[in-house]
């Protein structure tokens, strides 16, 4: 009997976390496709249609996203989602340039052989997601190329001050509608900070790995300068 009552009692808490897990994932999802804008109050009731749940889980799913600075809990207003200052963006891209220069060149003098094959057959996988035209996909396969980089550097402190960073620029590049163009590029400047690793080229890796973080801080800055002027005022 108490087999059974403890079996039936773990239940319910492993679907209400399930069932929060999801509304988390679908909250974040929304938030960096844009359809939840910076600076917007979160439309609790319409969610609450929209995703089939109770204001309970979606609450909890809020202040989880609150812990991640991709909502601000606001007394008497609710969620709104955390606006993104472009020179905030901009300071931290400065750094992040400077990071990746670093663990390019670091990954040349302490990746192995085997995590030099499963980066390539990850920018097998980026190619093949740019032919397909499939941008989700692409950028989710780039963020773990550039982590894997970073992890190949051996060094504790780089790796945890990039995954820092990176996270707080996540929602700005998502925010950024790449031109076809842009993208061509980002992808070339991908074969050639890769043809320079698979070198160990330490110097040449580091090069174009910063120079490949700078054009993208450039596009990311110029597209959330564009969304500023367009704002109303």
């Amino acid at each position: 009997m108490d087999r059974v009552i403890t079996a039936k009692g773990a239940i319910g808490p492993i679907r209400r976390e399930t069932l929060q897990h999801s509304v988390v994932a679908e909250l974040r999802a929304m938030i960096l496709a844009g359809e939840l804008p910076p600076g917007s109050r979160v439309p609790e009731m319409q969610l609450c249609e929209q995703l089939g749940v109770s204001r309970t889980p979606l609450r909890e799913a809020l202040r989880i996203l609150a812990s991640e600075n991709l909502v601000e809990l606001r007394p008497h207003r609710g969620a709104v989602v955390t606006p993104i200052d472009p020179n905030e963006i901009a300071a931290i891209f400065e750094v992040m340039e400077a990071l990746e220069s670093l663990a390019a060149s670091l990954a040349c003098r302490k990746g192995t052989e085997a995590e030099f094959a499963e980066l390539d057959a990850q920018h097998a996988q980026l190619v093949a997601h740019f032919q397909a035209g499939n941008r989700l996909d692409y950028s989710t396969v780039n963020r773990r190329i550039h982590a894997g980089i970073v992890a190949m550097a051996r060094n504790p402190a780089l790796e945890t001050t990039h995954a820092g960073f990176a996270a707080r620029i996540l929602r700005a590049r998502s925010l950024a509608n790449y031109d076809a163009d842009r993208w061509q590029e980002s992808l070339t400047e991908h074969e050639g900070f890769m043809k320079a690793l698979r070198l160990r080229d330490a110097a040449a890796a580091g090069a174009l790995l910063a120079e490949h973080s700078r054009r993208t801080a450039e596009a990311v800055l110029r597209a959330l300068r564009g969304e500023a002027s367009r704002a109303p005022a």
